[in-house]
């Protein structure tokens, strides 16, 4: 970043509004990790071997926690995060949330093509959507509990945006901590519907592998969210967010609101349009 000038009175001020990014070994040090981490992956599953997966989960997260770390410290300085650069976090955040939508398009576009042609994949004119002897879950048990769990949470992510905006640190605290809570709760409740599903995705055909990938990378979605929020509680206790400046806080809500949204068409979409017989636990 450019050494700032010094006005009359010391106080540091930029020849124009834009943050230059100090050099950092982050980008660097995530782009081996993530390598690590595919090649882990891949290592793990046609050789078994385990200790380079470790490596690159243990890197990838390392990396992320300190990059962020240096990322709160910045917005926390006064200095860097000018109303243009804030502009600019916000534009690159809809962005970012406009290419995950496009990521989970992938998995309806898989999932209403076998849904809507299911001749296609099983081979017979009469074949039908679930396939033959596939139980669905009930979609009033816990597919319902799940997506009311993750409604109450956009209500408290919203009661604790509200609390920012005028000033009341305390009810922001609160209302962000019940989020937090409630999003590992839906974890929890999709854990056991998993751990009691009635089809595998190792060798159940074509519909469990279309219902995994696309609740399961929801969940995946739903864990980074509550770490996203529960380190927003965090700056919440410590008096980062005033109603002027919180768009830490504010990222993290657009990430939850999309991550309800993508819930309720799964819902809709795999849990009830897609039900056929009910597996009863």
């Amino acid at each position: 970043m450019a050494t700032p000038a010094h006005g009359a009175e010391g106080a540091p001020h930029y020849k124009h509004p834009y943050h230059l990014v100090d050099p950092s070994p982050w980008p660097l040090v995530g782009a081996f990790a993530a390598g690590a981490l595919v090649l882990g992956i891949i290592f793990k599953a046609h050789y078994g071997i385990t200790w380079l997966l470790i490596l690159g989960l243990v890197g990838v997260l390392a990396t992320m926690a300190l990059w962020w770390r240096d990322v709160v410290k910045e917005s926390q300085s006064g200095l860097y995060h000018t109303p243009v650069v804030r502009l600019g976090l916000r534009y690159g955040m809809m962005l970012f949330i406009a290419s995950e939508v496009m990521f989970f398009v992938a998995f309806f576009w898989a999932y209403f093509h076998f849904a809507l042609y299911p001749e296609h994949v099983l081979g017979a004119a009469t074949a039908i959507w679930p396939p033959a002897g596939i139980k669905t879950f009930d979609p009033l048990h816990l597919p319902l509990l799940n997506t009311l769990i993750l409604l109450l949470s956009g209500c408290t992510v919203t009661w604790a945006h509200h609390a920012i905006i005028h000033g009341d640190n305390k009810t922001a605290v609160k209302g962000l901590a019940l989020t937090v809570l409630l999003g590992l709760l839906f974890t929890g409740v999709q854990a056991y519907e998993y751990a009691t599903a009635p089809f595998n995705f190792v060798n159940g055909g074509i519909y469990p592998s279309t219902f995994f990938l696309a609740t399961g990378f929801h969940g995946f979605h739903v864990i980074v969210g509550t770490i996203f929020l529960a380190v927003c509680l965090v700056r919440a206790m410590r008096g980062h967010f005033t109603p002027e400046k919180h768009f830490g806080f504010e990222a993290a809500a657009w990430y939850w609101h999309f991550v309800d949204v993508v819930w309720l068409f799964l819902f809709v979409s795999i849990y009830v349009l897609g039900v056929g017989e009910i597996y009863h636990h």
